[in-house]
């Protein structure tokens, strides 16, 4: 028998084809055909055929498509190539049976001519192997995740060949194939950065420099829009070779290349013990499997809460962290969060800004962030560690496809569908055995335990040898070094029967006992902290939530950390484990009133709000400030933000608390505590330009103001969310917000509000090409501004209209209107204002050619730029500095200038830093 993938599937007898039967009948045979010769569980088959959920026949069923796919095979009778195995089937295929194998072999010896310069040899055997794809695999069949992910490495080991033929054609000099061939591979894969550059020197080889050039640009485009990197080194360096007329290498190996080697993984603890079994099965899946293609390797650490699974993994992941040179990624899912698990579409944003992506390049929709994902890992070796998933289903989106990367994933489910479909292997984690539970204990008490082994041993039954179980008693043990372990033995026993509760992942008992020994400050602020967003707090928001002063909740806290009830992650940042979190609030809701917490979230909310409202109005000073709730006087310390420098520094650190109490804020009913926060955060959000965050926090901002019927709330939110909206593209939506926000602020009789919301029209109508509607919505914002008494916004959009001026061309009126800004801008102390203005005035200048003027409008922008901790805007001027330098010849003080705008791109992960370094090279600099 034959079989035969690479297309629509098909199997021979002999010569003669197979009539294979119904396509669920194919699907088996497809399913086994993945596996050759080996046994594949009948989990495995029915996932292919029915998914995760199988019907109640689905048994009877898949019997039935066996028994004819062997009549089928077996030319009407059984056929023993196709045997039923304990736990599954198998399907015996002979050496060089499948298609599959004889392109891989083909592929090989290919590859292996190619590697000793013969390059004819190498062409016609990469030629053999890919004559024999006849289509797409499978082709025609109905694939599911199973066979899609086996289907999309096959694929992309063909891409691959086609790629390593490339290079045997360049060799041979058979450009005009490679031209062929690459234009073809790059339609359908436009990110595959090796086949850009075969057809680039395909091109240059035969004469057509202007079209390798053209394909550069293309290539670029496509990477930057699709992942918002800057195309690899070895690409960059083939076009600037192109560029300065070098001679390019004889063959192009170009791939892609990690920019960024991130280091995600949390600090671990020094006492962990034992779990060597584990930690072996854990390295026996980092051995690559021989034979098989390369591709992301899954492993599923799964078990009951607080049973170790995260300590384990991260303490594992830190011991063979240097075996993945492009980093180490990690994210906590929050699978049993009570504020709901983190969505994959969030953790993916993560994931990718910390591969090097800026913000505003990251698409807004799962799949997309998700197919970004695969081809930022597809060329890099990285570790991802997805810590606390809900399911299966939660994972998907997170997981690399070809590689070599290795993702694992804790979780309380036992993720069988990501074991079936995606092929993870499975470590289970059982409690500990009591050797390594004694050993635990002994790292925490010392010489206690040797003292008193008898009560020791009690303990460690009277925790079912739980770790967070036997860490959470050996805190309170610890704290008093003159007792006997009796007494605790003899007090764990005499609560009623052993944590028979246990077996199910439930440690009630265990931290009810430890909170007893809690003074009634510690166990009320110990309940309170259930109701923290998370996912860290402080001793403020500890203290808002309590309604006493700072000072006075920081014992509490200690207390709190000493019984291991809390984790002092960094100095002044608290994390609850999520259990002893879930604990937390389910006493709050037991214990508690619901007025109390109403009361307590609302001091929580009144401490971001106004400690995020002072930061606002220093970091913004001249942004027209909403007037908040006033402030509670009951609550805990509020704090102080005494400068820019330290409000920058309280928004980094309180951002992702922040975009989280902004969610829970509408969820509770506390609607303007959520839109004025959201207003707040624009003052970091945007100048950062974190859109898609600010997009979000606005649209939720939105609903709040809604559902309460708080126009002026709706008025502001709609405002900033048309404002990401134009930023991230979605320019439709944008201009549907920016009219209802002006109708919002009409109805209100709000002037300064309508202006705001013009002046945002105007930059909308720029990006859009509609020059004389922006300049009437300037011309009225102008008015409205006088109108109010603001002057600080008046000048803003006269600098505006003066840049608007210049795009038609009318230097001389762009030069008076900027003029008049400044002038205003200067009296009024608007130190950003007068940068963004004098960088339209040196724009203005340099087309005027008053190159003198021009740059010394510039410099002093980029002074104020710099003062202001504007970098971004620092570096766009720095880049029109040296446009006017390179215009007057001054090609050193352009390379200065350019340079440092590429390096501060760079430290923004923006991908105009690119843009930047082929000015450099088109004056001569590498």
């Amino acid at each position: 028998m034959r079989f035969a993938v690479l297309g629509p599937l098909a199997a021979y007898r002999g010569d003669l084809g197979v009539d294979l039967g119904s396509a669920k009948q194919r699907l088996v045979l497809a399913t086994l055909l993945s596996r050759p010769s080996e046994r594949v569980p009948t989990a495995l088959l029915e996932a292919a055929l029915w998914g995760e959920e199988p019907p109640l026949s689905a048994a009877a069923n898949r019997r039935t498509y066996v028994r004819g796919l062997r009549n089928a095979l077996g030319g009407g009778g059984p056929w023993d190539g196709l045997q039923s195995v304990p736990g599954g089937y198998l399907l015996r295929v002979g050496t060089g049976r499948r298609d599959v194998d004889l392109f891989d072999e083909a592929a090989a010896r290919g590859r292996r001519a190619l590697a000793r310069g013969e390059f004819s040899q190498a062409g016609e055997e990469l030629a053999e192997a890919l004559e024999l794809w006849r289509g797409t695999v499978l082709e025609g069949l109905p694939l599911p995740d199973v066979l899609a992910n086996w289907a999309g490495r096959l694929e992309e080991r063909r891409c691959q060949a086609e790629e390593d033929l490339a290079d045997a054609l360049l060799g041979d000099d058979r450009c005009a194939e490679v031209i062929r061939r690459m234009r073809k591979l790059v339609e359908a894969h436009p990110l595959r950065q090796r086949a850009w550059g075969s057809l680039m020197l395909g091109l240059q080889r035969t004469g057509d420099v202007s079209g390798a050039l053209e394909t550069y640009r293309r290539a670029r485009a496509e990477l930057v829009r699709e992942t918002g990197l800057e195309p690899g080194p070895e690409l960059v360096r083939l076009h600037e070779d192109l560029l300065r007329q070098r001679k390019p290498p004889a063959r192009t190996t170009v791939e892609p290349s990690p920019q960024v080697s991130p280091r995600q993984l949390p600090p671990v603890t020094t006492d962990f013990v034992g779990r060597d079994a584990a930690l072996s099965a854990l390295g026996a899946c980092l051995d690559p499997d021989p034979g098989r293609p390369a591709t992301a390797a899954i492993i599923a650490v799964t078990g009951m809460a607080g049973v170790g699974k995260s300590a384990l993994v991260l303490h594992w992941a830190h011991r063979i962290a240097d075996r993945f040179p492009d980093g180490q990624l990690h994210v906590n899912l929050r699978g049993y969060d009570e504020e709901g698990a983190l969505p994959a579409a969030e953790a993916l944003q993560g994931f990718i800004e910390a591969l090097g992506v800026p913000q505003s390049r990251i698409p807004p929709g799962e799949e997309a962030r998700s197919g970004l994902f695969r081809s930022l890992l597809a060329a890099r070796r990285v570790l991802v560690v997805l810590d606390n998933a809900r399911d299966s289903a939660h994972v998907r989106p997170l997981l690399p496809g070809a590689g070599r990367s290795v993702v694992v994933v804790t979780s309380r489910e036992r993720l069988r569908g990501l074991v079936t479909a995606e092929g993870a292997r499975p470590v289970t984690l059982d409690v500990l055995t009591e050797r390594e539970a004694e050993g635990l204990l002994v790292g925490r008490l010392g010489a206690r335990v040797s003292a008193e082994p008898a009560a020791a041993a009690e303990i460690v039954a009277a925790t079912g040898r739980l770790p967070l179980a036997l860490a959470v008693v050996a805190a309170r043990v610890a704290g008093h070094p003159g007792f006997p372990l009796r007494t605790f033995a003899d007090e764990l026993r005499s609560g009623g029967a052993l944590l028979d509760a246990l077996d199910d992942g439930d440690a009630r008992r265990i931290m009810s006992w430890s909170c007893l020994a809690l003074t009634a400050e510690g166990a009320r602020l110990f309940r309170l902290l259930g109701l923290h967003p998370g996912p860290e707090l402080t001793p403020g928001s500890a203290a808002a939530l309590a309604g006493v002063p700072e000072r006075a909740v920081r014992a509490q806290l200690r207390e709190l950390t000493r019984l291991h009830l809390l984790t002092e992650q960094s100095p002044g940042r608290f994390v609850f484990h999520d259990l002893l979190r879930a604990y937390a609030a389910e006493l709050a809701h037991t214990e508690e009133s619901s007025g109390e917490l109403r009361a307590a979230r609302e001091r929580l909310y009144d401490h971001f709000l106004h400690r995020a409202h002072r930061a606002a109005v220093i970091l913004q000073p001249q942004w027209p400030a909403v007037t908040p709730v006033p402030e509670l006087t009951n609550g805990g310390d509020q704090g102080s933000v005494p400068d820019a420098e330290a409000s920058l520094a309280w928004f980094a650190a309180e951002h992702q608390v922040l975009l989280r109490t902004v969610a829970q804020a509408a969820r509770h009913g506390f609607g303007t505590y959520c839109w004025q926060l959201a207003w707040a955060l624009t003052a970091y959000l945007a100048p950062h330009g974190l859109w898609q965050d600010q997009r979000a926090v606005q649209e939720t901002a939105l609903a709040a103001a809604g559902k309460s019927d708080d126009r002026a709330g709706q008025a502001m939110a709609c405002r900033l969310l048309a404002r990401a909206n134009s930023r991230l593209g979605e320019l439709e939506a944008a201009e549907d917000q920016l009219r209802r926000s002006l109708a919002l602020y009409a109805a209100l009789g709000d002037a300064t509000g309508q202006a705001q919301t013009l002046h945002n029209y105007v930059e909308l109508c720029y990006m859009r090409g509609r020059l004389a509607e922006a300049l009437g919505h300037g011309a009225e914002a102008l008015r409205l501004y006088r109108l109010s008494g603001n002057s600080d916004g008046e000048a803003r959009t006269l600098n505006a209209m003066g840049w608007l001026h210049a795009a038609e061309g009318d230097y001389e009126r762009a030069i008076e209107s900027c003029t008049q800004a400044l002038e205003r801008q200067r009296r009024a102390g608007d130190r950003n204002g007068q940068a963004a203005t004098l960088d339209s005035l040196g724009f203005a200048y340099h087309h005027l050619a008053r190159y003198d003027r021009a740059v010394a409008s510039y410099d002093e922008a980029i002074g104020l730029f710099r003062a202001s901790a504007d970098r971004y805007h620092e570096a766009e001027t720095l880049v029109r500095l040296g446009e006017t330098y390179e215009a007057t010849g001054r090609l050193r003080e352009a390379e200065r200038a350019w340079r440092q705008a590429a390096e501060t791109f760079d430290a923004l992960r923006d991908p105009e830093a690119g843009n930047v370094r082929e000015r450099l090279v088109r004056i001569g600099v590498t």
